[in-house]
């Protein structure tokens, strides 16, 4: 196909957005003014450009709102917990294994990996980042190498390789004749091996900045984190009773009990299995449930004014997450072929553009045939697909890539699938898009996402590449 000036334009906005990124300055403004150029580009009328920065922020914000969502429920269970002391008591258990910011890194890793081999990161990473941050940094830890450990072990790590429910490798080989389970055995080697990396990167690179354990960390986290997405409690009216105990009991158990569930109905007939991304639901729908059995046990006269209370700061908190995030995820679906008709004017139609995967398509007539650069290239394919925060979108086209380069260089097709598996999910997963699911471990963890971001850039970075080189030589 021929390329157009909206093509480029795409192209273009893509680089100044991530050089924007990397100078530690806010993208939003660049997003918008891209959005805008490439509606009215595309369309040749002023109107429709205008429209397009109306519609992108519309569709990502349809697009993101399940992760808007959790963050807003789970917000509004910590308030509760903290309005009967729960918060406190709740984690005494883990401080004893969590005794300084070092350990406390590492056993943050090992809970979000195994966790998130189990059912994903979406729904592990709020009872993680609920339960367990605060533990962390009072520890010692930094708030953003607590956000880093999960992440890059979660939505990095676990998620790439997708080992235990097989859902990435089932789609990256949706279109090919490679074996999905040959590239889950791959993909599970190189995660382990970026993730390793990576991890231990990311680990000297916050290593100067562990304190020694102390509540004022606590203090000085929950004070000083930052102003835009704090999570104000000052004004609440903290009860503390027997319910207290009972529910730093409960909520951990109760949230034990379902991931229990889902691993007994994921590897046996005992329970019925739940439908993919129902662990989310589920883990909300129960968060709400025991915000109003907290507030019925505190004060059951109040108990209508105090939930929608924590409700209405719990959404309160989340708009102030992800607000900065949602036009820029609306620029990156400009560029995906299933959102762009919703953005464009060409919705229910045919003519809706793909920029992304037409670029992407266009850029493969300059790979030569050599197996590093081949390997590579399907490696940076697999990360430019990821740029519209999913990571799964661009797999079935990284599948059938993989098998058609493999045989002209003489690679193995499923190692190939694999590098790209494992740059399409590492970077569009959640590891270095800011418009993804790490938007959660950001909020919870109370730092800036784009920071998160920043900070994981060249630990994910060196970690792919040399993990892409071990599979090439020994895949």
């Amino acid at each position: 196909m021929e390329l157009t000036i909206a093509h480029w334009l795409y192209l273009s906005g893509t680089c100044l957005i991530i050089s924007t990124m990397l100078f530690r300055q806010n993208v939003v403004v660049p997003a918008i003014l891209m959005s805008f150029i490439i509606g009215w580009a595309y369309s040749g009328s002023f109107l429709n450009g205008l429209q397009a920065i109306f519609n992108a922020s519309l569709t990502a914000a349809a697009e993101l709102f399940h992760i808007f969502l959790i963050i807003a429920i789970m917000t509004a269970l910590l308030r509760s917990l903290k309005s009967i002391g729960s918060d406190e008591q709740m984690v005494v258990p883990f401080q004893k294994v969590m005794k300084n910011g070092h350990s406390s890194f590492w056993i943050l890793v090992a809970i979000t990996y195994a966790l998130s081999l189990f059912f994903w990161p979406a729904p592990a990473v709020p009872l993680i980042g609920a339960l367990l941050i605060p533990v962390a940094i009072k520890a010692g830890l930094p708030a953003i190498g607590a956000a880093m450990a999960i992440s890059l072990a979660g939505h990095g790590m676990a998620l790439s390789s997708d080992f235990i429910l097989q859902v990435a490798p089932g789609l990256t080989a949706s279109t090919s004749g490679i074996d999905a389970g040959a590239i889950a055995e791959r993909t599970l080697i190189l995660s382990i091996i970026t993730g390793v990396i990576a991890l231990t990167i990311a680990y000297f690179m916050i290593r100067k900045s562990i304190k020694k354990p102390a509540k004022s960390n606590l203090t000085e986290w929950e004070n000083e984190g930052d102003t835009d997405i704090q999570i104000n409690t000052e004004e609440m009216d903290i009860k503390k009773g027997v319910q207290s105990r009972l529910f730093a009991t409960l909520v951990p158990v109760t949230f034990l009990t379902i991931i229990g569930y889902v691993v007994i109905a994921t590897f046996s007939n005992i329970l019925p299995a739940i439908e993919d991304g129902a662990g989310a639901a589920i883990v909300g729908g129960t968060a709400v449930l025991l915000v109003l059995a907290i507030s019925v046990s505190r004060n059951y006269r109040k108990t209508l004014k105090e939930v929608s209370d924590h409700l209405v700061k719990g959404f309160v908190f989340a708009f102030k997450v992800m607000g900065h995030v949602i036009p820029v995820a609306g620029f990156f679906f400009i560029g995906s072929g299933e959102f762009s008709g919703q953005i464009l004017g060409e919705n229910g139609t045919e003519l809706a553009p793909a920029f992304l995967f037409e670029l992407v398509q266009e850029s493969l007539y300059a790979i030569p045939d050599n197996a590093f650069i081949t390997g590579f290239a399907i490696l940076l394919l697999g990360m430019v697909s990821g740029l519209d925060g999913s990571g799964f979108s661009g797999l079935p086209l990284i599948g059938s890539l993989s098998e058609a380069f493999a045989t002209s260089v003489g690679l193995d097709p499923a190692t190939l699938g694999a590098i790209g598996q494992m740059g399409a999910i590492w970077v569009g997963g959640g590891t270095l898009v800011a418009w993804s699911s790490i938007i959660a471990i950001a909020g919870f963890a109370k730092i800036s996402v784009i920071d998160l971001v920043r900070k994981s850039f060249l630990p994910v970075i060196i970690a792919l590449i040399v993990s892409t080189i071990v599979g090439l030589l020994f895949l």
